[in-house]
């Protein structure tokens, strides 16, 4: 339940639409609803303004499915990292007007009462190959209500790529840029733009790369100070971060 929807909640019992015995029965579930299997935090949004997120990575098509379903049915926007088609297939038998995003490994379910839009992230990669990551970083961050500006294939190895979007990235409330091999591309983008830049390592490259860890060290090593690293593919974590950072945002 979100903010939104708890005072439309508490709006209709004021109004009489709604008995107070129907209110409470809708809050039952507050803070958590024990599946067994799994716990749901309900409370979340309220606490935090962001809702619940399932992993799916590990957690059976039916596990994925019945946490989704129990999230949708509080009205919150649902979305589930790291599906496949399988996960997605359970969850559609269950929630028709769920989407998935291959490239993004993402399902989603939007909210019943979305906020008001607010802010400008953008999300960047530094070569195809990174694209995935930073779907998954846009899907999440269009989701919880922010405009999302796609950037893609502006690696270091052709520096004018990123020079030539210079006054697109000046407009962004937040940054975040996906990057494998060395991980240069943050450091660049962070002495472009005065917001913060969140970087995020990828596993792409060859063997010295050691699945992203080149990328992680160079990034934690940047000279740009605006620049923060998140784990390695974690696309989720940097849009959840930036999408905070936009909505504080007063520009």
């Amino acid at each position: 339940m979100n903010p939104n929807a708890l005072l439309e909640l508490l709006a209709q019992v004021q109004q009489g639409s709604l008995t107070p015995a129907a209110a409470a029965d809708r809050l039952a579930h507050l803070p958590f609803e024990d599946l067994d299997f799994a716990k749901i935090d309900h409370h979340r949004p309220l606490r935090t303004g962001l809702p619940e997120v399932i992993f799916s990575a590990g957690k059976t098509p039916s596990q994925v499915a019945d946490i989704f379903a129990h999230l949708a049915a509080t009205g919150v926007a649902v979305l589930a990292t790291r599906a496949d088609q399988s996960h997605f297939a359970a969850v559609h038998a269950a929630i028709p007007a769920a989407t998935y995003h291959a490239t993004a490994r993402t399902i989603t379910f939007p909210s019943k009462n979305p906020p008001q839009s607010k802010g400008l992230i953008a999300v960047l990669c530094a070569g195809t190959s990174d694209i995935p990551v930073a779907e998954e970083a846009a899907v999440t961050c269009e989701l919880f209500g922010t405009e999302v500006l796609r950037i893609h294939d502006v690696g270091v190895a052709g520096l004018q790529r990123i020079l030539a979007q210079r006054e697109r990235l000046r407009l962004a409330d937040a940054v975040i840029v996906c990057a494998g091999m060395e991980g240069a591309l943050p450091s660049v983008v962070g002495g472009l733009v005065a917001v913060p830049v969140i970087a995020v390592p990828t596993s792409v490259g060859y063997g010295a790369s050691f699945a992203g860890a080149t990328a992680l060290l160079g990034m934690l090593n940047s000279c740009s100070p605006n620049v923060t690293v998140v784990n390695i593919d974690n696309g989720f974590g940097a849009a959840y971060v930036a999408t905070l950072i936009a909505r504080a945002s007063t520009r």
